[in-house]
């Protein structure tokens, strides 16, 4: 469906809802199409808590990679 601009700012709710089902919905100006509204691709990613338990190592793995040097040499740098 092509529409002018006056009627999608008056429709812009019905338009949207045509776009989400499928519908192609095109906004003309002067005759000319100028924009298409399209619905968001899902996003992907994180849906559920908890999805990154799996992902997080365990704390002990991260204390184990600082050793008495490395907390030397960082102190050493930081001290200039």
């Amino acid at each position: 469906m092509q529409v002018n601009m006056l009627e999608a700012k008056s429709q812009l709710s019905r338009l949207v809802k045509a776009a989400i089902a499928g519908q192609e919905v095109v906004i003309a100006s002067h005759g000319k199409a100028q924009v298409k509204l399209v619905p968001l691709a899902a996003e992907s990613g994180l849906r559920h808590p908890g999805s990154l338990r799996a992902a997080i190592p365990h704390p002990g793995a991260c204390d184990a990679a600082f050793s008495d040097s490395v907390d030397a040499e960082v102190s050493a740098l930081m001290q200039g």
